[in-house]
């Protein structure tokens, strides 16, 4: 059973999330003798998630099948599924007991004289064991014993269930960034109609091309935004001058525009890097300058981008730069990232609050010694008046919930 789901699954390793949930659906459909089935794929975070089909198939109503999205509650058989993981057996939809939280709608049938009939609807599986999807599977044929979905069927489909769920959330995971690949040609294309306009046009430019950087992550939020304060803030502190914390305030968002560059594969994976993936991870500082320093506009986001992953000991990257060697712009945004990357939840971390973030960059901790890794100087500024970083980061944090 499991080697007849690989064999097609492996045929074709980059097939369309369409093609794919197309086949995992006939080969279902063949092992249990549904007349019908839909695939689902769960869209969408929090309150907004809900279940697109993205394959549908019918023996019966020869109509060209319809795409629909449903919305995530137990009110629904798929997306009662979706939200608890289980897996239902259903002899009759329109005979669900009245203490169940879901109900069948029959507007389907309503519609084309369909007579749905019996219902196995169970959850995709992919990474950690989440449900990432949902195959609803209509109408067993009565070819022998009854005509309803048995719980051999169930058994059946179990143990494929994890390498058909991860084959098509990878599918699902590959749409997406081809479709935000688009998007970042798009967004490229426009930073560079822009960039003869006037100051107002090149503000826009700047932000569009930071914003363009962080498609790859969906999780960054107002990272750029916030960074781009801290650094304005740290500037002031230094004594630095007018025009120098201007610029920091629009430059400090461009530090990462290198990723821009990195292989997607590399940016993406899930896991340690090895010594090819992390080398070239660590070309995103000279990618990053690349892109920027043909503008007289860009230089010290150009610098910022070139060095702000060196280090005061001089264990830092690309060029193993210590001390005042690296550039003052650069040394200021490696303590205002840092700050923000501690504060922010990753896949592999949860937020820190303020305290324990402050308690790091002064104190260190297993990854992390301040000592090695920045300026003494601009971090005793930090040590000071670091409240002011935690109203920074609270009061965009507050506008980015105001933005979802």
């Amino acid at each position: 059973m499991v080697g007849q789901f690989l064999e097609f699954i492996e045929s074709a390793p980059n097939q369309s999330l369409r093609s794919l949930s197309d086949r995992v659906l006939r080969k279902c459909r063949e092992l249990t003798g549904a007349e019908a089935g839909t695939v689902f794929m769960l869209r969408g975070q929090g309150r907004y998630r809900h279940l697109d089909a993205v394959s549908v198939q019918n023996d019966v109503i020869r109509a060209r099948p319809t795409l629909f999205s449903v919305p995530v509650s137990q009110a629904s058989i798929v997306g009662y599924v979706a939200a608890t993981g289980e897996t239902l057996l259903l002899e009759d939809a329109y005979a669900i007991p009245a203490d169940r939280p879901y109900s069948f709608n029959s507007a389907f049938d309503q519609r084309t004289g369909f007579r749905t009939r019996s219902i196995m609807a169970f959850a995709l599986k992919g990474f950690r064991d989440r449900p990432i999807g949902v195959v609803q599977l209509i109408n067993r044929r009565p070819l022998e014993g009854p005509p309803a979905f048995l719980p051999d069927h169930e058994q059946m489909i179990a143990p494929v269930n994890h390498i058909v769920g991860r084959a098509l959330e990878r599918a699902a995971t590959l749409e997406r960034l081809t479709e935000r690949n688009r998007a970042l040609t798009k967004e490229r294309r426009r930073v560079a109609e822009l960039q003869a306009e006037t100051e107002r046009a090149f503000m826009v430019s700047v932000n569009l091309l930071a914003r363009a950087a962080e498609v790859h992550d969906e999780d960054t939020g107002n990272h750029i935004l916030r960074v781009n304060e801290y650094s304005y803030m740290l500037a002031t502190w230094a004594g630095c001058s007018r025009a120098f914390c201007q610029e920091i305030r629009f430059s400090a968002a461009l530090h990462d525009v290198g990723k821009m560059s990195v292989d997607q594969a590399v940016l993406h994976k899930r896991g340690r890097l090895d010594e090819r993936e992390l080398a070239e991870m660590r070309r995103h500082p000279v990618y990053g300058h690349d892109i920027l320093v043909a503008s007289d506009r860009l230089k010290m986001a150009a610098e910022i981008a070139l060095y702000h992953h060196e280090q005061w000991a001089g264990t830092g990257y690309p060029f193993g730069m210590k001390g005042e060697e690296i550039p003052l712009a650069a040394r200021i945004v490696a303590i205002a990232d840092c700050y923000d990357a501690l504060r922010s939840a990753r896949p592999y971390k949860p937020s820190f609050s303020h305290e324990k973030t402050v308690d790091i960059l002064l104190n260190g901790d297993d990854r992390l010694d301040p000592k090695v890794h920045f300026d003494p100087r601009l971090l005793a500024l930090f040590a000071a008046r670091h409240a002011e970083f935690g109203e920074i980061w609270e009061r965009l944090k507050d506008q980015e919930t105001q933005d979802a």
